[in-house]
């Protein structure tokens, strides 16, 4: 028996009133894939996930979750904003725990469950911490940790790493693909970071301008953990010019 994928689209169209944002948007995410979306800044990359988180209605086409209809689905999403959203309020072990909360679980239970991922997450001595007294890079992890510790079927990850320095995102790339190894899930990144998606991903769907539609499929063969020495890291800059020939060639001097 065949097994269907995890996430499919099936010529997918979505508008803002007279603005057509998205047309014909088609794709499959199989079990334990990581595949990104990337496009030019205003393409529509995050109106697919108000898509398939309800916010948003598609005007045409299908959104299947296990082979399903997404509307039959419970709640199969874990979302990590393009923010950290810590509240500055709340202790870091209270942060993690927060969609823990929101699902019903107590205070208490819910840092039962959290508490034995600190390690794995670089975060051990930091729970009694606020936010403010972390790096960006702990504070994306202890994002992170909130969204996974939900044990939703796929994430949905919006440009995490965007309001990160160069050096502290490229050290976030490295742990959040050793992760994803260890753990096997499957998720959804946005972004327009060409490097961060060939980086992460097993497969690319590159968005033209709006009103957006995949104009290239990139299966990325590299080996894992990626590298950027030898002939791993020669190929991987040979992918990233392609797909920047692919975003800036054929569309170059029209608006985005």
């Amino acid at each position: 028996m065949t097994i269907p994928p995890r996430l499919e689209l099936k010529a997918i169209a979505a508008s803002y009133a007279d603005l057509q944002v998205l047309q014909d948007i088609s794709l499959t995410i199989r079990p334990g894939e990581f595949v990104s979306i990337l496009g030019p800044s205003g393409a529509g990359k995050s109106t697919l996930f108000r898509l398939l988180t309800g916010a948003l209605k598609p005007s045409r086409g299908d959104i299947l979750f296990d082979g399903s209809p997404l509307d039959t689905a419970s709640s199969p999403f874990a979302f990590m904003p393009q923010r950290d959203a810590l509240m500055p309020w709340r202790r870091i072990i209270d942060n993690t725990t927060l969609g823990l909360e929101v699902q019903g679980l107590s205070r208490r239970e819910a840092r039962k469950r959290v508490e034995p991922l600190f390690a794995e997450f670089g975060l051990t001595g930091f729970e009694q911490h606020y936010p403010s007294a972390l790096s960006g890079g702990m504070r994306q992890r202890a994002a992170l940790l909130r969204t996974v510790v939900q044990d939703r079927s796929m994430l949905l990850l919006d440009e995490p790493f965007g309001a990160l320095d160069a050096l502290t995102r490229a050290g976030m790339h490295r742990w959040l693909e050793g992760m994803w190894m260890r753990h096997q899930w499957t998720a959804m990144l946005v972004t327009h970071d060409v490097r961060e998606a060939v980086h992460l991903s097993d497969r690319i769907y590159v968005l033209s301008p709006r009103p957006a539609s995949i104009v290239e499929v990139v299966d990325i063969p590299l080996p894992r953990p990626r590298s950027r020495k030898g002939a791993a890291g020669a190929e991987a800059a040979r992918i990233e010019n392609a797909i920047l020939e692919t975003l800036l060639g054929p569309h170059e001097g029209q608006s985005s």
